[in-house]
Formats: structure tokens, sequence, C-alpha cells
């Protein structure tokens, strides 16, 4: 008997719901341990309250003086939370966060000890920054590195440590994290943005990118979960067979929230509402202990940090409850893997969502500039758009009937797309009167009618208009948001920009009034943004050749996507907007093809040892338990056994067909990856991995899961599908 499984399986089936205390309303508990307005205006100066504030609203710069008196109100704040260190809580390229811990405690000579913080440990820190990934931004001796406070994110208390979200720079300056490339984003945005509302509003000084992110994962009993080698090395699994039952009833999606799951949920959702992280949402996802959590819109950055905190929460919290959190987008073979849909809209100061319909032709007319722009903006950067949510684990799930497929494309439905039909049939250059209130009337005026019953229909579109807002649904689980977020807010910015110059020069040339020109310019936008649109199946072959045919990319795999960030044209626009410079975009793309070469690797060496180690020697064990029944029955009958051991010896034959297939496959994958290993070129040695390497995986798969089904349950050394998701 497989006695680490059984036991596994024995010690989850008498779990029970751990007990949660009755908290005090959520929105009393909300931002509790965060050191917001509420917060400031309690422990700081007016002056130092409107230095921070002026930051977070205007982009100004904080004085050092002043720092040393919100550094001194935020310590206050946190000792009196019961905080005793503090970090600076940043997002490093290796897709988790980092914190280095250092206590208020400080001596002062003669037996005494204060505690402190000042402004320059709040402004700034200097961790080692010699074993994060640099990409080459730096040398391995250069250890230098500075996270530098983010005043636009506020700090928070987990534990008893006070967290300041930071940015993470080298020592020239460069970008070392998400944040970063993400701020610089977002301020791009906000310019472009305006000077384009200023065509609708005067009053319009600022405009903020939201995300609304939906995160989606498996809970699995912490106990079947470690006694799978592949699910604590790689996250998934890397063997198993499909139970009998999966997915196929549909009988889990929105069904009633497991006793165990639910107890976990509140207990996470209240740690959600003390960190100020506005979760709302929560549900039964497609797949068997699957489920899902979604917060409440925020401001981009800060919603990319409380996913960031969140994902490192989860596992926290899961912990208390027995559970292992899986964030891999397939982690299961068979069942729906887990994406994190980012819903993306702007809004204005003057509390105006750009994406959404307004009352008045203006207003429609001021939301069809920005839909339209973001359409042409994904039209131009379809591949870079593709590039920023490709990974190892993302892979596994793109395009595999469950997710939209590689190829980006924009959903936007039927009355919308007839909306931009009329729009392009207007006759080009100046509009008569008579045009002008046709289109105003009958056309721009009734969006906000049309888009009554306009919800999605299409949940195999990446990229989906749905009322008021566009949801990137191609992203990851694992995903972190800013690498998306930052992708698509550079793209958007850079097409207001041009949008402006040739609004600008029809306005200057002074042939056209201002709605003549935008209106001139909207259409030519819908012409040349038509192969983007697609209100079709995504998961058929149809689509892929007429994809081709329109000329959009379809990189299935990570190396194939990567490759157009390090292109002159991606290139150039980052740096011609400040987002990132050469040095940053080439460092990121070197970053993450050397992390899907690790991914492909470790989880090589996994599958590689899991099948020789625990399959094949459990494969020989029954053989020769099958082997001693037929030398039995050969003792028993004679020449005549045959007659009745024909099934064992089919049997025995077919575990030597498969333990044979699994040592040659594992062989010739263990000596792919020792010749790749030698490759000095990152791209040559990214493509061996992904064409010669990991395509033995299902091949080594496809023998163990035989065996599986064929060798005595008793035996068997994992914890099988069934258990992993079933075992409530």
């Amino acid at each position: 008997m497989s006695t680490l499984r059984f036991h596994a399986i024995k010690k989850s089936l008498k779990r029970k719901p751990v007990k949660i205390k009755a908290e005090k309303r959520r929105s009393e508990i909300f931002g509790q341990n965060v050191f917001n307005e509420a917060a400031m205006r309690q422990y700081l100066t007016k002056t130092a309250l409107t230095s921070i504030m002026g930051a977070v609203e205007k982009g100004t710069k904080i004085d050092r003086l002043v720092a040393d008196h919100i550094s001194t109100g935020m310590k206050e704040w946190a000792i009196s939370k019961g905080a005793t260190h503090y970090t600076h809580w940043f997002q490093p390229l290796t897709g988790a966060t980092a914190e280095k811990h250092d206590a208020f405690f400080e001596t002062i000579g003669d037996g005494l000890a204060i505690e402190k913080f000042g402004g320059d440990q709040l402004v700034q820190q200097e961790p080692d920054a010699s074993s994060f990934p640099n990409g080459g931004i730096r040398n391995t001796f250069e250890a230098r590195g500075y996270t530098a406070w983010d005043p636009t994110s506020p700090a928070f208390i987990y534990g008893t440590t006070l967290c300041i979200p930071t940015v993470f720079v080298s020592y020239t300056g460069e970008a070392l994290d998400n944040k970063t490339p993400l701020l610089r984003a977002l301020q791009v945005m906000d310019n472009a943005a305006v000077a384009i509302c200023k065509y609708f509003d005067k009053n319009v000084k600022k405009v903020n990118a939201s995300l609304g992110w939906e995160q989606e994962y498996f809970l699995i009993d912490s106990d079947l979960a470690a006694s799978r080698p592949d699910i604590v090395l790689t996250g998934r699994t890397l063997l198993g067979h499909s139970p009998a039952k999966g997915q196929q009833l549909d009988d889990h999606y929105f069904g009633t929230i497991p006793n165990r799951a639910m107890s976990y949920m509140r207990d996470l959702e209240n740690e959600c509402m003390l960190l100020g992280i506005p979760v709302k949402t929560r549900h039964n996802e497609v797949a068997p202990n699957q489920f899902e959590l979604a917060p409440i819109f925020e401001e981009a950055n800060l919603a990319v940090d409380h996913n960031s905190l969140l994902m490192d929460v989860m596992q926290k919290i899961a912990k208390r409850h027995n559970f292992k959190v899986l964030l891999h987008e397939k982690p299961f073979a068979g069942v729906n893997g887990s994406g994190k849909h980012n819903n993306w809209s702007l809004s204005t100061n003057t509390g105006v969502n750009l994406l959404s319909p307004g009352k008045t032709p203006m207003s429609n007319l001021q939301f069809l500039t920005f839909f339209i722009n973001t359409i042409k903006a994904v039209q131009t950067h379809e591949e870079l758009l593709r590039a920023a949510i490709a990974s190892a684990s993302n892979d596994h799930r793109l395009g595999a009937n469950e997710a939209p497929p590689a190829i980006i494309s924009i959903f936007i439905g039927e009355q919308l797309t007839k909306v931009l039909e009329e729009l392009e049939s207007v006759s080009k250059g100046k509009l008569s009167p008579q045009e002008k209130t046709d289109l105003k009337l009958n056309v721009v005026g009734k969006i906000p009618e049309i888009l009554l019953d306009n919800t999605d229909r299409n949940r195999t579109s990446p990229f989906a208009f749905t009322g008021n807002k566009f949801e990137f649904r191609a992203v990851g689980s694992t995903a972190n948001c800013a690498n998306p977020m930052t992708v698509l807010n550079t793209i958007v910015a850079q097409q207001l920009m041009d949008f402006k110059v040739e609004v600008d020069e029809l306005i200057d040339k002074k042939t056209m009034k201002k709605d003549d020109a935008i209106f001139n310019v909207l259409r030519e936008y819908i012409k040349t943004s038509k192969a983007i649109l697609f209100e079709g199946n995504g998961y058929g072959d149809a689509w892929e050749k007429e994809a081709k045919k329109r000329g959009l990319s379809n990189n299935k795999t990570t190396p194939e996507a990567l490759k157009i960030k390090i292109a002159k044209s991606s290139i150039d626009l980052f740096e011609s907007l400040g987002v990132m410079n050469k040095v940053e975009s080439e460092a990121r793309y070197e970053i993450e093809m050397e992390e899907y070469i690790l991914h492909i690797q470790i989880e090589s060496r996994v599958i590689g040892d899991i099948a020789r180690n625990h399959i094949v020697p459990t494969a020989v064990r029954y053989q020769n338990i099958l082997i001693e029944n037929v030398t039995g029955l050969k003792t028993i009958y004679g020449d005549k056994f045959k007659d009745f051991a024909k099934e064992q010896l089919s049997i025995i034959e077919q575990i030597s067909h498969h333990i044979e297939a699994i040592n040659s496959l594992v062989t010739k994958m263990t000596d792919a990856r020792k010749s790749l290993n030698k490759q000095t070129d990152i791209e040559k040695k990214a493509n061996g991995y992904c064409n010669k390497v990991k395509p033995l995986f299902e091949e080594i798969r496809y023998h163990c899961d035989k065996l599986e089904l064929m060798i005595d349950d008793e035996l068997w050394p994992l914890t099988k599908y069934r258990e992993l998701l079933f075992t409530k």
C-alpha cells in the first residue's frame, strides 16, 4: 500500500471547517490596517498630509524634511497597531513580492533604546540586488539596488510589519521591478488622455486608468498536495489520468460553495478588508475545487499592488485551513485552467468613465473617441499585447477550449459593430449640417440605448468590450497584472497622442471644425482596424486561417511571443514615451526567456524523477505480483495454464511495453536537456526546450497514465485526480 497517499487521504477526510470568529461589519473594518487618508489625518500634520495628497493627485515630489514628519506619524500609527518592524515591499522581476524586515528598535547607548523610523528609512532603502533577476542590467559583483517609496500606494500592516510599497531600481537607475514601468505608463496615459478630454471638457485635469482583476484558483487539501512531488515543485500535476467524472456535468460552476472552502473564503476576505483590498465577489468556477475572487475596480497601480498582495495572503491564510492554493494556469489536465481577467477602463477627475456612453451626443463622441482609439491601438500592437501575457504556464491555457486563443482579437458585439459601420460610411471631409445632425442624433446619440442589453456573448475573445470597459481575458492566473497593464496603457497612450496630432492638423488647416476633424480621423481608424474585430468562435480552425489572412499574429508559445519585445518598433515605442529604455526592454526579454527555460527545465527533471523513481518501480512491483500469479497457475494447471492466465500475461507484456517506453523517453528528454544546457544563445535554448524537451512530457505522461489504469489502486504511489479534485 502507498502509505503517503493513503495517509494523506485519511487525514483530509477528517478535516472540518475552521471556525471563523464573527467580525464587525466589513464596512467598519475596511482599511483598518492601511495608512489611508483617515489614518493620515489622525497622525500627520496638515503640511505632511497636503504633501502626500499632492504626490498622489498631482505627482509632486515630497520634500525630505516633510518626509521626516510623515515617517514619524506613520511609525506611531504602525506601533499603535502592534507593528514592530518595517519593510520596503516591492515587486522584483521574479513574479513574486519581496521584503526585508528591519525593526523600529534601536539602541542609543547607556543601556537605553528607542523606536526609530526616519524620513531616510521611509523614502529609500538599499537592499542587496545581486540575487534578483536583472537581465544584464548590472554585473553580479554590483550588489546595489534601491527601493524608493511610492506614495500613491498606501502603506499597510501585515502581521507585525509595516509594509511600504516601493519601486526597485538599479544603481544606474534602470527599473528592476514591475511597478516602475507601470507608473511611467500610467503617467503617459494620464497626459495623453487629458489632452484628448480637453476637446470635450476643459475641466478635466486628470485621467486614471482603472483595473478590476478576477482571480481564479484551485483549493487542494494540503496533505494531498504534499503527497504529489509535482504539485510541490511545479505547482501543477505533470502526471495523472482524468477521473471518470470531471467537469462535464457543469455541476460545480456557481454551485454551493463547500463548507471548508467557504470558511477559507471568509477568513481571506476578512484579511482583505483589513488590508483595504475591496473584494466583493466569490463563487465556484467551472472545474471541481476551482474558485474565483473579484474586487471592486481601483486605480490601476493600487489594483496591481492589491492583487500581488492578495496572492501572497491567499497562501498564508490557506495554511490555517490545511489548504494549498494552486494559482498555476493549468494544474490539472482535462479540466479548465485558471485565468485572471483584467477589466480596464479610464476615468476622469470629473467622475466620467471614458468608456461608458453618456446621455448627450457630445459625451458619446468622447466615448467613441476613446473606444475606437483603443481598438486602433490593439490593432497596431496586437503582437506586443500577446507578449505581455506570455509565460510557460499560460501557454498550457491559451486556446485550450477554455480560454481565449493566442490570436489577439477584439469582440465589440453586433450593435457596436453596426455603429462603426455607419460611422465609416460618412462622407470624407467637412460634414453637411444635415449629415452632422443625422450622425449625432441617429447614430452617436443612440449608443446608450443600444448598449442597454449589449452584454458579452463571446467567451472565446481575448479582448472584449463589455459595456463600459475592455476585458483582457488572456491574462494568466499567476501573472503580475503590471505587465499587461504597462503594455495596454502605453499603446493606448501612444495612439491617443497620434490621434491628437491628426485632429489638430485638420483643425489648424482651418478646413474643419473640431467635430468634423474628430469624425474624419475616427472614420479612417475604423477602416484600418477591421482586421482586429472578430465576433465568431475563437477556438475553431477556421479562425486561425482567417486570422492569418488578416495579418494577425498567432504566437502559440512563449519563445515565439516574446520576440516582439526586442523588435525595434517595441523598443522605440517604450523609449519614446519614457516607459522603458532599450536596456530595460532587452533585460525583460532576457529575464522572461530565462524564466521560461527554467520552468521547463524544472518540470523536465520532476517528471523524469517521478516516472523513474515512483511509477516504474511500482509497475515492476505489480508486474511481479502478476508473475507470481501466473507461476502459481502453471504449477496447478501445467501446460494448460495459458488458458487461465491469458489476461495476466497480456497485462505483464503491456507493463513491460510502458516501462520500456518511459525509460527510453526519459533518457531522450534528459539527453536533449543536457545538450541544450550547453547552448549560449538564449533564443535557441528557449526554442529547444519548447520544441525538443516539452513535447516529451506528454509522451511520458501517456505511458504513466496508462499504467495508472492497470496497476492495483492500493499500490499506486501518486494521489489520483479523483482524490485531489473531489475530496472536500
